[in-house]
């Protein structure tokens, strides 16, 4: 790739770029730059809106951080994920949540890709198109995750499509998913959230955080309301104001993998599509200041919203108890497209 010709028009990618000591993969367009990671889990750090120089990803009070550059002492598979988290958008394969042990391996949190270096090759160079494939290979689990991201000529939206491949004889399970994270400048008060069909809210066992929580139970609900602790109706459409209390859900019953996150106030749209009969659960997570424990300090103000295979964010093992997990056969490939489009909405 080193005598690869380079361009400044059309669609182009960059990658003879470092940050902080990792290799950087730029792929961009006249509409959008998308920033990437793949000495970091492939984590795609930016996606930038160039009409509007909007950056739609949530970038964490932290910043981009090389975990690599930290004092092995710092090394905890309870808070790792957290210590070196960027906000933005990472893979989660295949623990979901806190430490879990599975088939007599130890999986930190949110499993193995989410920092690991992934290889990268460069399939499609060409100005009315771009194509990335990105690999890794799991060290404790034996798996091959590879995807492949698409940029075309003037489009604001990424096509992602990957595999999962069971390198094993042993019959695996796995939860999978993919941690989208907006914050501001483009997430703020009053953005919508507009799912279609008539999906329901899977409240968390439990807050996460000591200073309560923004329903009143575990019982189920018809989106986008629930019932709150004096039992008045949440509308969890709207984004809330900062100060309100943190809460975690999970939205099932999904007859479509899609939804978008509306700015009426600045115009602008995100749209999110996926294969829901792999991934048949949104995970929606929220934190608006108002969490004064480790890691956010009440500095946060951002949401997830991360279509995954499988719930709780417990862990592997209490998905597989309650069923959820992917299964995955011996020598098994399972398939998965996403696709993710920044535009100005039509209010």
């Amino acid at each position: 790739m080193m005598y690869r010709k380079q361009r400044n028009y059309g669609c182009r990618i960059h990658d003879r770029y470092e940050w902080d000591g990792m290799r950087v993969v730029i792929m961009e367009n006249e509409k959008v730059r998308v920033g990437i990671l793949p000495d970091k889990g492939a984590e795609i750090f930016e996606f930038l809106y160039k009409p509007m120089d909007l950056d739609v990803m949530w970038l964490s009070p932290n910043g981009v951080q090389n975990p690599h550059r930290y004092p092995g002492a710092y090394a905890n598979p309870s808070t790792n994920f957290v210590d070196y988290y960027t906000g933005g958008w990472q893979e989660v394969f295949p623990n979901g949540g806190p430490p879990s042990r599975m088939k007599g391996a130890y999986f930190g949190q949110h499993g193995e890709v989410s920092q690991a270096p992934w290889d990268y090759a460069i399939l499609c160079d060409e100005p009315e198109r771009i194509e990335v494939a990105f690999t890794v290979h799991t060290r404790k689990y034996p798996f091959r995750l590879r995807k492949v991201l698409r940029l075309n000529k003037n489009s604001g939206k990424l096509f992602i499509r990957e595999e999962a491949e069971n390198l094993s004889q042993a019959e695996l399970p796995a939860m999978w998913g993919h941690h989208i994270v907006f914050g501001p400048p483009f997430l703020e008060p009053d953005c919508i959230i507009r799912l279609p069909g008539q999906p329901v809210i899977i409240p968390h066992d439990e807050p996460t955080s000591r200073t309560g929580r923004r329903v009143g139970g575990t019982a189920v609900s018809h989106w986008p309301y629930a019932d709150g602790p004096n039992h008045e109706k949440i509308d969890f459409s709207r984004i809330p104001p900062p100060g309100t209390k943190s809460e975690m859900l999970y939205i099932g019953n999904l007859q479509e993998g899609a939804y978008t996150l509306t700015n009426p106030r600045i115009g602008a749209q995100v749209t999110v599509t996926w294969d829901h009969k792999t991934f048949p659960y949104l995970w929606y997570w929220q934190e608006y200041g108002d969490n004064m424990d480790y890691p956010w300090y009440g500095r946060t103000y951002n949401i997830g919203l991360e279509p995954f295979s499988s719930m709780p964010t417990n862990g592997l093992q209490t998905a597989a108890d309650r069923g959820t997990t992917l299964l995955f056969r011996a020598q098994e490939t399972k398939r998965f497209e996403l696709t993710f489009e920044v535009g100005e909405s039509k209010e």
